[in-house]
This record gives structure tokens, C-alpha cells and sequence, in this order.
């Protein structure tokens, strides 16, 4: 059921990828680079089709329905929300023909709102908590540490979304290291080989030269996936290793932002990290294999240590 359910998820999102880049292509469905960015291939990746995370959406609807139960329902809910809110910048940003859609503010407001609720609705189904064993009230620490942790997750796969395969590899890295943390078995394993095909079939088309990308759309969808697989199995601490790099991406930018404001210099050339070895003359894809590789081996060494 799982091998099958795998592969059909594959065959569809590379099949509906394809046709959807072509539509993008036609369209010119594409956004325009930072000005403040790296400034490097701008004017190939402003011709790159971005928003690959749309075929995500369609699947995420998909596995709710093919498997549909109150569990299923709250467990696709967050990424599926998240990433809609993801659209919105997406094509707001096309729209404008600009680099920026969504206002920074509103974008945090409406992704703290869903986070607050869906976190509320997975207490109330009794499936919170931060680790099992770890005491925590009852579970009422576990609400605003899961909150904190969910919303962050989502902006930390948001952040790290900047080099062609960089999320989505590291995406895969993390469903590894979740295989370690969390149980496999019953909708965790369908719902993680859902998750893997789909991700797989976007990176046919994501690794170097991208052919696509997957947007603020795909960023976000993934980080509701990787804390609702945590927080649904009452292991919100499981955030930790499964997502040791995105947490080291938001990290930077957040010690970058606060060196820039209350010292006046700057720790990085260039934040998130990523870009920082950019500026320093690394080539884009030894960066991102580098990074995949830092990923595995922290996360499954932090997730060895968390399953003792």
C-alpha cells in the first residue's frame, strides 16, 4: 500500500511539474530577484518559473482525501494553510512585477494566527507534547513551545529556500532524520512517503540549473509538514534535529539582523548563511551538497541522542 501510494505520489508530481512549468513558461509566471540579493544568475533565475509549490498544494489535498480522518485532516491542514498563505505572496509578487508581495507584518500575523489555532486544535485532540516521558504540565508548556517552534519552522524553511535545491534537499534530509525521532508506522509512514514523493518528483526539476522554483508557496507547505509530523506525535523537541539546518539559517539571519542594529556590524557577508558562502566565491551547488551534508549528519547524530 505504502510502495504503491509512493509511487503513484511520484509519478504525479513529476508528471503534473512538468505541465505545470510549461504553463508558468507560457504565462511568464515568474518573480522578480532581490535588488538586494547576491545579484548572481539574476538574470536566468528571473526567467525560472516560481511557484513549483503549487503541485504540493494539489498533492497535500490529494493524500487528505485518499486518506480521510480527523488526524489526517488536522495533520494536512497546517501545511496546506501555510503554504496557501505562501500563494499569496507568491502572487502578489508576480502580480507587482516586484520582489516583495505579501507585507512582511501581515504575512507574520496571518501565519501566527494559523499556527495558534492548529496548535490549540492538536491539544484539544490530546496529541501535544514536547517529548514523551518529559514532564510539561500536563501539556500546557507544550502549547506555547509548540507554537513558537511551528511558526518558526515554517519561516526557517522560508529562509532557507535560496539556492536551486537547498529546501527541498534538505527537506528530504529531514524526513530521514524523522524516520529516527518519530514512530514509522500506521498514517506517520504513508503520510512521510506522501511527503517524500512528492518532494523527490520537485527536486527532478529543482537541482542545478532549477527549472523551477518552488516559491514561498512550496517553502511554506514544507515547514507545516515537518512541525506537523512533530507536534502531531506529541515530539515537538523532534523539530531540533529534523530541522538542525533550517534552524542554523534563521539563526543567521537573526544574529545578523541583531549585530547590524545594536552593534553596527556585521557578523556574515551576507545573510541567511547560505549566501554568506556565496559572497565568499563557493559555487551554488557546492554549498547546497555541503549544506545537505552538515544537515545529516548533525540531525541523525541529534536524533540518535533524542531516541535514547
Amino acid at each position: 500500500m505504502i510502495f504503491l501510494t509512493t509511487l503513484i505520489f511520484l509519478a504525479l508530481s513529476v508528471i503534473l511539474q512538468h505541465f505545470w512549468i510549461k504553463y508558468q513558461r507560457h504565462f511568464h509566471l515568474t518573480q522578480i530577484q532581490k535588488s538586494y540579493g547576491v545579484n548572481i544568475d539574476n538574470e536566468i533565475k528571473e526567467k525560472t518559473p516560481s511557484m513549483g509549490g503549487v503541485i504540493f498544494l494539489l498533492l497535500g489535498f490529494l493524500a487528505m482525501a485518499m486518506n480521510f480522518s480527523v488526524d489526517n485532516l488536522l495533520f494536512w491542514s497546517l501545511p496546506i494553510l501555510s503554504g496557501f498563505i505562501g500563494f499569496v505572496d507568491d502572487w502578489l509578487k508576480f502580480r507587482t512585477h516586484t520582489s516583495e508581495g505579501f507585507r512582511s507584518l501581515s504575512k507574520l500575523k496571518c501565519q501566527l494566527m494559523l499556527c495558534a489555532f492548529w496548535v490549540i486544535a492538536v491539544f484539544v485532540r490530546g496529541k501535544l507534547g514536547l517529548w514523551p516521558g518529559l514532564w510539561d504540565m500536563g501539556g500546557l508548556l507544550a502549547v506555547p513551545v509548540a507554537f513558537l517552534m511551528t511558526a518558526g519552522t515554517i519561516n526557517a524553511v522560508n529562509i532557507t529556500d535560496g539556492l536551486d535545491g537547498l529546501a527541498g534537499g534538505s527537506f528530504l534530509v529531514s524526513l530521514a532524520v524523522m524516520m529516527i525521532v518519530i514512530p514509522v508506522d500506521g498514517m506517520n509512514s504513508l503520510n512521510m512517503a506522501e511527503l517524500f514523493a512528492m518532494t523527490g518528483g520537485f527536486m527532478f526539476f529543482n537541482l542545478r540549473p532549477a527549472r523551477t522554483f518552488m516559491g514561498d508557496t512550496g517553502s511554506h507547505f514544507l515547514g507545516g509538514a515537518l512541525a506537523a509530523l512533530c507536534v502531531m506525535n506529541g515530539r515537538t523537541l523532534a523539530i531540533i534535529p529534523a530541522g538542525f539546518i533550517f534552524i542554523v539559517e534563521m539563526l543567521s539571519s537573526a544574529i545578523q539582523i541583531f549585530t547590524i542594529r545594536k552593534l553596527g556590524r556585521k557578523i556574515f557577508l551576507m545573510a541567511p548563511l547560505h549566501h554568506h558562502y556565496q559572497k565568499k566565491g563557493f559555487d551554488e551547488t557546492a554549498v547546497t551538497i555541503r549544506f545537505w551534508l552538515v544537515h545529516a549528519v548533525a540531525g541523525v547524530t541529534l536524533g540518535l541522542l533524542f531516541a535514547q
